[in-house]
């Protein structure tokens, strides 16, 4: 513009565009940021790919990706093609005119405003709810693979006849197509009436009529199909009252129809539907009549008719009909329910039996000698005796246990021993000196297995171990020792370039290895590199001179990890556990198949079924579920994980589960079939604990078989709180080798007790057949007490435990000092007609940090026993002491001193004196790391207790079975040696 004001103007500042250095600068960096963030997309996408190829499980990868892009590309379409389309056809058919109002001027403003980018706001809302309706449709990849490879079941629901995998595979679709429906039909009503607005096709304050006809035919049109899908809703809802929980009775989670559904909701469902289509029909008529006087009259009816025929009547049914005569009414519909949610679980075949729970037998000779017949009675705690492990195992620092150990069965001398075992995994907080270097490179495998006798303690209390020492030896002979993939391997590590790896140490010093496995990415490869610094935020990846040719990077290394990431489908079993297998450390992992759709079934909610008082001290427990709510499961897989190399299989364990075949339809070629399972692998396989928790849970209702028992709820039990602990959690099942009433011979399994609901005495005791490759694996056998009589559970035993005036004070002896006493396992063993409860006692005393076993205690027929071994307890409640016990295994500590008996001899007496002050100056030189004052008192010890044994013999005592040394009672024991340290 000319300046108007006449006089001189001033210098005039001119404010341009950036100079083209500037410009280019800019430009540069929005172009290195755009590059950044694609690169960092495309290293999550590469990352995965290697690592899934790697795994040889790429199928897996493209199979999932592949799915979620065309769901993504077909709904996202579908939905911005929808209401794309009645934004233009909205606009198009506009008035010509608009009225002459305040309202219609002040909306000229903003379509004047709009005109110029029309065309860029159509595509930018439609490309918005496009992306919006393909992601949330990508993530139905599942169900549309189930729905896609669904195979038949073979079984139909009793309400409908239809086969179960419609309800489990079919109707899970159609529920998401029918969301999809609703939600593109609510964002075209209200696209398509703001652009009406918009335009003056819907008028609110303007004179005349409120909508042209062309709007009111197009608003129409849409809330017909709206309707329309509300009347398939109704239809489909029918069926869905199969599969529909609520609380009933005896349950919180009941399935399926009950009286009121099928004589109230059915109905009312079918005539709702009836009515829907009607008003569909109405709405579509105004295309014609131009009005919605009639669908508006029709959506009224509809919506009354949803209060009064799908509300208000059911419950005049529930009230009037039901609740005078509910036994009678429920009655079928429960029987129902009970044989679909024992289908579902797989307890339909449990066998339950009446117990008396007394023995009858006057005979205590005879029932010490069928106890060892009966069951061989674990009293190394898996859950006790870790840092016991820790302590005498451990070698370095940098190694460490898990925190609960495993139980596992091995050959020796031709017969199967119940083992406990743990594998000696990498440490990182053991770690001196952190740096990447160190964490990453240097530091990178464990060691060795070390593995225990279940059923024995050395005259120490200490773990009779079969396999020890670094590197580890013994029982298990020659395997690959090194153990790159373990459940605390929960960082990644580069191997096999020219950094070497920590091997281990011995008194030589310390080895060095190189990774010579095929596992793992390559990192030589440049790109793999920066894809990696990028993937997890190191950029020292990139340029470390401690990556080259060779280099391999291994992530992912939990089994539990790794098993879910090449089979998402799968849920996983809380419990991962090494068994060597040939010449391998195998990591084995029970995986399920679930569903939430079978008809009938009662549901479980999987975290909270599996829990009990060791998940809730170790999360590492717990079952690691793809949906935590269920009302069907399969152990249908069982997989292994190599220790060493990483590698995944999954094998098919239930060929007739169809859950499984779909999912193998769905990803071909990924599980093997069950004849691949060696001989060696299918020795360790056993019955898994999460399958046997949910089971138990379900039983503790689902036992009974009529429907007049389940609705009283007279038989309803529960699972025990455990005993052991003050904790309130479940008590967790127990591998125990033992034979039931109706078996031959003992057999691996897996066992657990119930008591009634809110009481504390025994109801019944359960245990299922463990052992892989047996004709009798996964038969449950349920022993059932009478209600009648009063028979003491687990919780009762206890307190008959620590109340018992001479256990209790020989308890306060353990606890002198700063000694802790820790309960063991209690176990329960089922015993001609009796209940024989088995605990170890476990002590931490005397300056050391980690449990010893130290008494046994022993319940049967209300007679206890607290003793120093387990064949003494059992003597003594049995009144045999004078029997003669087997001989100790071999292997189990030299010291075969008879424990002291009580007696007035003053010169045992004297001889007892002097042991217990020479094993008071033993701990004392212990404190003090005297080793040398140690050792002259342990053999002042030991020639105190000869004195004795010497003196009782010649007063004609005897003495029963192997010593673990002297008891808190005489004197006691020498808890640690030099050895130890």
């Amino acid at each position: 513009m000319p300046d108007r004001g006449g006089g001189p103007t001033g210098p005039r500042i001119r404010v341009g565009r950036p100079s083209r250095r500037v410009r280019t600068l800019l430009m540069t960096l929005g172009v290195l940021a755009v590059l950044g963030m694609a690169f960092t997309m495309f290293a999550g996408f590469w990352t995965d790919w290697l690592w899934y190829r790697s795994v040889n499980y790429s199928s897996v990868f493209t199979t999932t990706l592949w799915t979620k892009i065309g769901l993504f590309f077909v709904f996202g379409l579908l939905m911005a093609v929808a209401v794309g389309f009645n934004i233009w056809l909205a606009h198009r058919l506009r008035p010509p005119l608009s009225a002459m109002s305040m309202e219609q001027q002040s909306l000229d403003r903003y379509r004047m405003g709009i005109a110029p980018y029309k065309k860029w706001l159509l595509l930018g809302i439609t490309a918005l709810v496009g992306l919006i309706a393909g992601a949330s449709a990508s993530s139905q990849w599942r169900t549309w693979l189930m729905w896609v490879n669904g195979v038949p079941f073979g079984q139909k629901d009793p309400q409908f006849n239809l086969d179960v995998a419609f309800y489990a595979f079919d109707l899970p679709w159609y529920r998401f197509l029918l969301g999809f429906g609703f939600a593109a039909a609510i964002l075209s009503v209200i696209a398509a009436a703001l652009t009406h607005y918009l335009y003056g096709g819907l008028r609110i304050t303007s004179p005349g009529a409120r909508a042209t006809a062309a709007a009111t035919g197009h608003l129409s049109v849409l809330l017909g199909i709206f309707v329309a899908l509300k009347a398939v809703a109704y239809w489909l809802d029918r069926y869905g009252l199969a599969v529909k929980s609520s609380d009933f009775k005896a349950t919180d989670n009941w399935t399926g129809l009950r009286y009121v559904d099928a004589n109230a909701y059915l109905p009312a469902k079918t005539i709702l539907f009836c009515i829907a289509v009607i008003c569909a029909l109405l709405f579509f008529a105004t295309l014609w009549r131009r009005t919605w006087q009639l669908p508006l009259i029709g959506f009224g009816l509809m919506v009354l008719s949803a209060i009064l025929i799908g509300g208000l009547y059911p419950a005049i049914v529930q009230k009037f009909q039901v609740q005078p005569n509910e036994q009678a009414k429920e009655a079928p519909y429960v029987e129902k329910n009970l044989k679909a949610t024992r289908d579902a679980y797989g307890i339909e075949g449990t066998q339950v039996t009446e117990y008396s729970g007394t023995s009858n037998s006057d005979d205590p000779t005879k029932l010490r000698d069928d106890v060892d017949a009966t069951a061989s009675i674990r009293i190394m705690d898996p859950n006790i005796v870790s840092p016991t492990f820790q302590q005498l195992q451990q070698m370095r620092k940098y190694y460490a246990f898990p925190t609960n150990l495993d139980v596992d069965r091995y050959t020796e001398q031709g017969k199967d021993q119940d083992t406990v075992i743990g594998l000696r995994e990498l440490n990182y907080a053991g770690i001196d000196k952190q740096n990447w270097i160190n964490n990453h490179f240097r530091y990178t495998h464990g060691y060795g297995v070390v593995a225990a006798k279940g059923t024995t303690a050395d005259s120490e209390g200490r773990p009779v171990f079969t396999e020890s020492d670094l590197p580890s030896k013994g029982q298990l002979g020659s395997y690959e020792q090194r153990i790159y993939y373990g459940e605390k391997t929960n960082t990644y590590s580069i191997v096999g370039g020219p950094q070497k790896e920590i091997d281990y140490s011995d008194d030589s010093g310390e080895k060095t290895y190189s990774y010579e496995g095929k596992s793992g990415i390559n990192l030589a490869n440049p790109v793999n590199r920066a894809a990696y610094a990028v993937a997890l935020n190191e950029p020292q990846i990139l340029y470390s001179g401690a990556i080259g040719e060779g280099s391999r990077i291994l992530y992912n290394r939990t089994p539990k990890e790794r098993v879910e990431a090449v089979a998402p489908w799968l849920t996983i079993d809380g419990d991962a556990y090494p068994a060597v297998v040939g010449n391998r450390i195998q990591w084995i992992v029970d995986a399920y198949t679930t569903t939430n759709g079978y008809p009938y079934a009662s549901r479980t909610t999987l975290g909270d079924t599996t829990a009990d008082s060791l998940t809730a001290t170790n999360d590492q427990r717990a079952v690691v579920a793809q949906q935590n709510q269920v009302n069907y499961i399969r152990n249908s897989v069982k997989a292994t994980v190599d220790a060493y190399t990483g590698e995944v299989k999954l094998y098919q364990w239930d060929t007739k589960d169809p859950v499984l075949k779909t999912w193998m339809k769905a990803f071909p070629d990924t599980v093997e079939p069950r004849t691949a399972i060696s001989g060696d692998l299918m020795a360790h396989l056993r019955y898994p604990q999460d399958l046997f928790k949910v089971q138990r849970e379900l039983l503790t209702r689902y036992h009974v078989k009529d429907a007049d028992t389940f609705l009283s709820g007279s038989e309803v039990w529960q699972v025990p709180d455990d005993p052991t602990n003050k904790s309130g959690d479940a008590v967790p099942p127990y591998y125990l080798s033992m034979r039931m009433p109706d078996q031959k011979e003992q057999a691996f399994s897996l066992t657990t007790t119930f008591t009634p609901n809110g009481r504390d005495n025994l109801s019944a005791f359960m245990a299922v057949d463990a052992e892989a490759g047996t004709d009798g694996y996964g038969k449950i056998r349920v022993l059932k007490l009478p209600t009648s009589t009063t028979v003491n559970g687990p919780k009762q035993v206890q307190s008959q435990f620590n109340s018992e005036q001479d256990i209790a004070e020989s308890i306060r002896l353990l606890r002198g000092g700063d000694s802790e006493v820790e309960y063991g396992n209690l176990l329960t063993v089922p015993l001609d007609g009796g209940l024989l409860y088995v605990e170890p006692v476990y002590v931490r005393g005397g300056g050391l940090k980690y449990p010893l076993l130290r008494k046994v205690l022993v319940s049967y027929g209300g007679n206890t026993a607290f003793e120093d071994t387990l064949d003494q307890a059992l003597n003594k409640v049995f009144g045999a002491e004078g029997s003669t016990p087997p001989p100790p295994d071999e292997g189990e500590g030299e010291d075969t001193t008879p424990p002291p008996p009580t007696s007035d001899n003053p010169t045992v007496q004297e001889a007892l004196s002097d042991a217990q002050k020479a094993f008071e100056a033993g701990q004392e030189a212990l404190k003090n790391n005297d080793w040398e004052a140690y050792g002259r008192a342990q053999e002042d010890l030991e020639e105190a207790l000869k004195r004795a044994e010497e003196a009782q013999s010649r007063a004609g005592g005897t003495g029963g079975g192997a010593a673990d040394g002297p008891g808190p009672t005489s004197s006691p024991s020498p808890s640690t040696s030099p050895d130890d340290a």
